[in-house]
């Protein structure tokens, strides 16, 4: 049996998002994303689950640059869930009671504007999650350490679940926003799914010297090749100032001859090249295909050149 692991604790988005995978499985809670990651890395846990995007805050550095350094991880399923907030207090509070509201930083972001109006003087104490936030609350309403504020932004669910009263819902200043979650396991045979013909391939790429153009080098190994990018972000080397990786998601399969050559070129082109998996898409959109050839040219001409080598064609 596989053993998994969320960004905890139990109530978060990451919670709700390996659940829609893995259905009722044991799984434990860690304290933070780099705690995920490192679980699955050292072998405590096969699968590790861990947000990476938000359709409004963009990347989630945590898992970006947990990915970028380290042993080797490889991204086998992503998940894309709504987000919803509701502002939960322990049962008996007030709305003018609240002086203090306690969340983590992606979702305090996400719901500033109605802070703004409906509690303008409160004070903003950070959590390292949503759901720690609510447990927070719901451990002082237990006989437990003061939280040191009165209300938790966090999902309805983990209210339910810690047993807090919803005093407003649906705060979020965006509706229909997103976070994209991936499950992680270590790389190996059987660890990549095999291509669905609707997917995407993850890397991290580090350019191998600075200089103008060394990017635009880097972009051409898909661009010649009719490779679509859904994302790109610049992290921090860590290594000097001035020195960043980039993060990079494509249209696509590693087993795709077109994708294939792009990471070939790339290997040729940059310092390093990291990859971090190809599996299904789970976002909604579809793979789009640019004016480069068709697969069926790429599977071609590696069929060609493989007869050239072996002397059975010219």
């Amino acid at each position: 049996m596989l053993r998994y692991a969320f960004f905890g604790p139990v109530g978060t988005f990451s919670e709700a998002a390996l659940r829609t995978v893995v259905g009722d499985a044991p799984a434990v809670a860690t304290s933070s994303v780099d705690a995920t990651i490192e679980a699955v890395r050292s072998g405590a846990a096969d699968v590790g689950c861990v947000p990476i995007e938000n359709s409004v805050e963009g990347g989630v550095p945590a898992t970006l640059d947990g990915l970028a350094v380290g042993d080797p991880l490889v991204v086998v399923a992503e998940v894309v869930i709504p987000v919803s907030f509701v502002l939960a207090v322990r049962p008996g509070t007030a709305l003018a009671d609240v002086r203090r509201v306690s969340t983590h930083s992606h979702a305090h972001a996400q719901v500033r504007r109605w802070l703004h109006a409906a509690l303008p003087e409160a004070g903003y104490v950070p959590a390292t999650s949503t759901a720690a936030a609510a447990q927070a609350l719901a451990a002082e309403l237990a006989g437990g350490e003061p939280a040191g504020f009165e209300a938790a932004i966090c999902a309805p669910f983990a209210a339910e679940r810690f047993g807090l009263e919803v005093l407003a819902e649906r705060i979020e200043d965006r509706a229909g926003a997103q976070t994209r979650f991936v499950l992680l396991s270590r790389p190996g045979p059987g660890a990549v799914p095999a291509p669905t013909g609707d997917d995407k391939t993850s890397l991290v790429v580090f350019l191998r010297e600075e200089r103008p153009g060394a990017l635009v080098e880097a972009l051409e190994q898909f661009v010649t090749r009719g490779i679509n990018l859904t994302r790109i972000e610049s992290r921090p080397s860590g290594d000097a100032l001035g020195r960043y990786c980039f993060s990079i998601d494509c249209d696509g399969h590693v087993a795709d001859a077109r994708v294939g050559e792009a990471l070939m070129g790339l290997h040729r082109v940059c310092e390093r090249v990291r990859f971090v998996g190809s599996y299904p898409r789970a976002d909604g959109g579809h793979a789009v295909t640019g004016d480069g050839p068709p697969e069926e040219a790429f599977t071609a001409a590696q069929g060609w050149l493989d007869r050239v080598r072996a002397g059975t064609a010219s």
